[in-house]
Order: structure tokens, then C-alpha cells, then sequence
């Protein structure tokens, strides 16, 4: 009978054990999994490190632009460091990839291609002030509208009907040059325009095109008609183009010199837009009698506007339209405040509803006076002759709102 108890007690003791080295068996194979899925993570990452030090050690590739595609499978290029190569293709490029005017990596030798870059757009042009639908339309134009008619029959009408230009087998007008004073409205004119034709508007200063190495004005230029092409319908607005388009001498300074590359440029893009419809430009100057006159001719700019100061029925509208969400007393006379802003711009009446809602301010007012537009058009007169100085014992006051 003792022998039987002493063997069951020797049977727990084994099943117990046995469990125990099940149990550490378990955690072993835990372990070990948890060992294997860091040992595959630390070579995962130590495969990357590898390759970011083959980056870091491995010779600069050379940036090059395809020319031509050989029979033989070989490709012509222009290399940046200067010369034309005839270079090997990398069995991993994709051909079909391939085209005149490709941006490809050439190794450190310069014998084969082997990447193909994507297209690069200059910081310069990226930085343009690109809208794509600007907040400006024609009820924000006031005493403009013969003018305004003129401009959108040449970029508008193309830009939204073409098939009217189709089916009379006519070429729409490329361009419309307007001229005249500062903040008459031309770039109000080429906003509005562009919303009411859905149209991307790039505006883009003509000093800009301006640059300091040979050869940069004109890339840059070639950049911006290439983004107008790629976001259009489009209308490409230069504004103060005498900058670039003066008339050009036979003896200049060499900076003279790329400012006439640069305008010949323009002109180039300007005459390769003949089958385009959904490009226009449009183009402003203070300084008409400066230009040259390849810019003037036939082919170009077709319509040239003259944009005057408002007359006395503009200025009424121009005032009722910047005072449109003011809180103006009933005592405003318009008509007597259009009297009394003869020669002015529209700019200049935007400032002086500026400056009678800040004179209705300072007096803690709750609605814009008639008093304070007379108020407000004496600063003005006084600040476009220079005779105001803003620190001055006659300064005004202080806001009382605050």
C-alpha cells in the first residue's frame, strides 16, 4: 500500500515538473519570437543606414537635358557643365520616359543617364501672385466702362465662348496694353476679368524678369508662361512693363543688354501664342511714350487702353462703391463730393473713404458725416502735394474707441 502512495506522489512531482518545463518552454518561444522581430527591425533599419551612407560617400550625379534619342539606344545631351554628350541609357530608366526637354542625372562621368528628374519650376516664377479665382468683379469698377468693354471682348470672350472664334475662323487678340496714372484701376480691371472668365490670374512685376546673370530674365519669363499654360485658361497680367520694354539703344551697359534679351524673349512668347485661346495677357504701364514700339505693333499688343482719372459720373460710382458697406448718414452728398475730387484716381477717393470713417472714429461717431469726407479729401490733397507730415503738432488725435 506504501508502494502505491509513493508512486503517485512521484507521478504529481513529474506532471508538476514536466509543467514547469512546458511553462519555461513557452516563455522561451516568447522570447525567442520577441529576439527574432528585433533582430529583423535592426536589420531593416541597419540596411537603411547603409544606403544613407552610400548617399553620403557615393560622387554627385550631373544634371543634364535630353537633346535627342539615337537609334543605337544612346541619347544626346546638354550637359550643365557645358558640352553636348552622347551618353549611354541605365537598363532601369524607363524609355518611354524619354522625350526632348527631359531633365536627366548623368553619373559622376558623365556616360549614362541614370534618372530622370521631374520638371522643375523656378522659385521665381512659384513666387508670382497666382489667384486662382480672384475676389475682385465688375461691380467693384467704378467709371471704367467703355474701357472695361474693350478688355473683355480681347481676353474674356476668347477665354469663355472660343467656338464663336472658331466658327468665324477669326484669331482672337493676344494682349491688351492699358496705360495711364497710378490707381486708375488697371489691376482691378485684370482681376475682374479674370473671375468673370474663371480664368488663374498671374500677376507678376516686370522688374521681376530683371536679374543679375546672363540668361535668367528670359528663363524666368519662359517659366511664367509656361505655369499660365499649365493652369489655364489663364490671363498673365504684367504690370509697369516699361521695366523690361523701353525702347532699346544700339550702345548700352551690359545690364542694358539683358534687360533687351529679356524683352526679346517676352516677345518671342507672345508670338508663339498663335493657336492658343485660353492664354491671354494683359499688360500696364505709367509710361507709354517709353515703349518700344515692338511691343505696340500689330500681332501683340492689339488693344491699347488708355485708363484716364474717373470724370465727374465715375467718381459718384466709385465713391458709392467703397462706401457700399459703411455706415454713411443720409447727409452725404455724393454729387457734391465728386465736385470736390476733380483730377482724382480712384485710389485716391478709396483713400478718402478711408480717411472719413477714421475721422468719424476719432470724434466716436457711429455713421461717416459729410463733414468728415470734406475732412478727409483736405488730407488727401494735402498728403499728394506733400505738404502733410505725420509728426507734426497738427497730427491728429488719438482713436476715442479704444
Amino acid at each position: 500500500m506504501a508502494n502505491d502512495d509513493e508512486v503517485a506522489i512521484t507521478d504529481t512531482a513529474l506532471i508538476r515538473q514536466l509543467k514547469e518545463l512546458e511553462a519555461e518552454n513557452a516563455s522561451l518561444r516568447s522570447q525567442l519570437e520577441m529576439l527574432m522581430r528585433q533582430n529583423a527591425n535592426l536589420s531593416a533599419e541597419l540596411q537603411y543606414y547603409k544606403k544613407e551612407v552610400e548617399k553620403l560617400v557615393s560622387p554627385p550625379l550631373i544634371e543634364a537635358v535630353l537633346l535627342e534619342m539615337l537609334d543605337d539606344g544612346r541619347a544626346v545631351v546638354k550637359s550643365t557643365t557645358g558640352p553636348n554628350l552622347i551618353v549611354r541609357i541605365d537598363d532601369k530608366i524607363d524609355r518611354t520616359s524619354l522625350r526632348p526637354g527631359s531633365r536627366v542625372a548623368l553619373n559622376q562621368r558623365g556616360s549614362t543617364i541614370v534618372e530622370v528628374l521631374r520638371e522643375r519650376q523656378d522659385p521665381i516664377a512659384q513666387a508670382m501672385e497666382v489667384i486662382e479665382r480672384p475676389n475682385v468683379s465688375y461691380r467693384d469698377i467704378g467709371g471704367l466702362s467703355e474701357q472695361l468693354k474693350l478688355v473683355r471682348e480681347v481676353v474674356e470672350l476668347p477665354l469663355t465662348r472660343p467656338e464663336l472664334f472658331k466658327e468665324l475662323g477669326i484669331e482672337p487678340l493676344k494682349g491688351v496694353l492699358l496705360y495711364g496714372p497710378p490707381g486708375t484701376g488697371k489691376t482691378l480691371i485684370a482681376k475682374a476679368v479674370a473671375r468673370e472668365a474663371n480664368a488663374t490670374f498671374i500677376r507678376v512685376v516686370a522688374s521681376e524678369f530683371v536679374q543679375k546673370f546672363i540668361g535668367e530674365g528670359a528663363r524666368i519669363v519662359r517659366e511664367v508662361f509656361s505655369l499660365a499654360r499649365k493652369k489655364a485658361p489663364a490671363i498673365i497680367f504684367i504690370d509697369e512693363i516699361d521695366a523690361i520694354g523701353a525702347k532699346r539703344l544700339d550702345i548700352g551697359t551690359s545690364g542694358e543688354r539683358e534687360v533687351q534679351r529679356t524683352l526679346m524673349q517676352l516677345l518671342a512668347e507672345i508670338d508663339g501664342f498663335n493657336d492658343l485661346y485660353n492664354v491671354r495677357i494683359i499688360a500696364a504701364t505709367n509710361r507709354i511714350d517709353i515703349l518700344d514700339p515692338a511691343l505696340l505693333r500689330p500681332g501683340r499688343f492689339d488693344r491699347i487702353i488708355e485708363i484716364p482719372p474717373p470724370d465727374f459720373k465715375g467718381r459718384i460710382e466709385i465713391f458709392r462703391i467703397h462706401t457700399r458697406k459703411m455706415k454713411v448718414s443720409r447727409n452725404v452728398d455724393f454729387g457734391k463730393l465728386a465736385e470736390m475730387t476733380e483730377g482724382f484716381t480712384g485710389a485716391d477717393i478709396k483713400a478718402v473713404c478711408i480717411e472719413a470713417g477714421y475721422n468719424a472714429l476719432r470724434k466716436g461717431k457711429r455713421t461717416v458725416q459729410m463733414s468728415d469726407f470734406i475732412e478727409a479729401i483736405s488730407f488727401v490733397v494735402k498728403n499728394k502735394v506733400g505738404e502733410y507730415k505725420v509728426l507734426t503738432s497738427k497730427q491728429p488725435e488719438g482713436l476715442t474707441v479704444f
